[in-house]
């Protein structure tokens, strides 16, 4: 192998081929990428074989080729070069990078012990416009597990609709429910899978933004595939059964309040203070036009914040985990917000106004007094 590439295009890329690399593998090829020089391009490969990244830069190659070299190393030295430009020069068992300035040698392990990290990408799926879907997965994928003992709650639930996909994340004490409209094939195909949320993290910080995403499904392989630009991104399905989400939807409510989100979010970060102390809990009082947010502590203290808002229905209250309401008013970007419940001990929902696309269900805390 013997490419000349520039070193701006390479760090670039390398900050992303980053994600997939293995930690504290035992397997020492996976602690190192895949460097893969053809035609006029350099692919570079990523796998902890959970997902796997696989991407193009422009190069001129003057020698094809293909190796591993160790990763960390490698992005590190990268990332410190300040010349314009680089040569990547194989010699026997090694790889030489060098610059007007710098010369570097890594020893390498052969490109064929690199696990491959699919064979075919199958059927195309659908087709989504970049910013819509960073937008619309955003206030979805915090909803999910991070723990995989249970893995089809650490995973998306994608099922096909004839306009887009409905998307659900749950972790067993909240809920994010969205329809995302795309462009899909077989749009009467009632197909549904889990995708871990890993997946669609990894996914909404690829840097190509302007450039529409195509989705890819193999069922031989159960694996799903995001391509954009240059961009691969592969990650494998979840078997198992997705929670039964519909039946604690609520069907009806007793108490509706309209709130601006900003307000929200600056009182629940204050009474966050309070609620480390005392189990991480907020109350919500309800009342004909304002909300009182208040947590309390034994041993520190109370506060509270009034905000304002508009109620239908029964005065009411509730109380939830700050740090699940956090993340809700944190993942949205519109600021006017409903909220619906019919009972301190039944789910609290939480819409976007004349926004039927969205809906955020999250189980109460029980509070004595």
């Amino acid at each position: 192998m013997k490419i000349n590439i520039l070193t701006s295009n390479l760090q670039n890329k390398l900050s992303f081929v980053n994600h997939a690399i293995s930690q504290k593998s035992q397997l020492p090829i996976l602690l190192n990428i895949l460097l893969e020089a053809k035609k006029d391009k350099l692919k570079i490969s990523s796998t902890d074989l959970e997902i796997g990244i696989e991407l193009y830069i422009p190069a001129n190659v003057e020698e094809e080729g293909i190796v591993t070299i160790p990763a960390k190393t490698f992005i590190e030295l990268i990332n410190s070069i300040s010349e314009e430009s680089l040569t990547l020069q194989t010699d026997q068992d090694t790889l030489k990078v060098l610059s007007k300035k710098t010369k570097s040698v890594f020893q390498t392990i052969k490109g064929e012990d690199f696990p491959n990290l699919y064979k075919e990408k199958g059927e195309k799926i659908a087709t989504f416009q970049a910013e819509e879907m960073r937008k619309d997965f955003s206030e979805i994928v915090f909803a999910a597990s991070v723990d995989t003992t249970r893995p089809a709650l650490s995973g998306v639930l994608v099922k096909n609709e004839a306009d887009g996909f409905l998307l659900v994340a749950t972790d067993g004490y909240r809920l994010s429910l969205k329809h995302h409209k795309a462009t899909i094939k077989n749009a009467k195909n009632t197909n549904q899978f889990i995708i871990p949320a890993r997946v669609f993290r990894e996914l909404m910080s690829i840097k190509e933004e302007s450039q529409d995403i195509e989705m890819f499904t193999s069922r031989e392989s159960s694996q799903v595939f995001f391509s954009q630009g240059e961009t691969l991104l592969v990650g494998r399905l979840i078997e198992g059964a997705f929670p039964n989400y519909e039946k604690i939807i609520p069907s009806d409510f007793s108490t509706q309040v309209l709130f601006e989100r900003e307000e929200m979010q600056k009182a629940v970060k204050i009474c966050s203070i309070f609620a480390r102390d005392s189990a991480n809990i907020i109350k919500f009082s309800f009342k004909k036009n304002q909300i009182i947010v208040s947590s309390q502590s034994p041993q520190v203290g109370e506060n509270t914040v009034t905000i304002d808002a508009v109620l239908k229905g029964e005065e009411n209250e509730i109380a939830f985990n700050a740090h699940y309401l956090h993340d809700v008013l944190a993942g949205i970007d519109e600021n006017e917000m409903v909220f619906e419940m019919t009972g301190p001990l039944n789910p609290g929902v939480f819409k976007i106004k004349e926004d039927s696309s969205f809906l955020h269900l999250i189980m109460p805390v029980r509070v004595q007094g």
